[in-house]
């Protein structure tokens, strides 16, 4: 996978158990859920931010390489 770099979008791979930020309730995080790296933290995981469509953040985990997939919006030149 392509280095992840702050502020990177990327896609769970695997159902995450977590804790609502404010409400303190039990979630499930999705496979497909969108987050946002915020910094990388151990040599194979980061600090994701997951938020809703209005950008409230609704849960914050470390998160490890391997259960994330960067999206990407811009295609790569191929080269012959």
């Amino acid at each position: 996978m392509a280095e992840l770099q702050d502020y990177d979008l990327v896609v769970l791979l695997v159902d995450t158990a977590t804790i609502h930020k404010i409400s303190r309730e039990p979630l499930i995080l999705r496979r497909g859920q969108v987050g946002t790296v915020l910094m990388k933290v151990e040599e194979e995981a980061c600090l994701i931010d997951f938020a809703d469509q209005q950008g409230e953040t609704f849960a914050m985990e470390i998160i490890e390489l391997a259960n994330l997939l960067k999206l990407i919006h811009e295609p790569m030149l191929a080269i012959a």
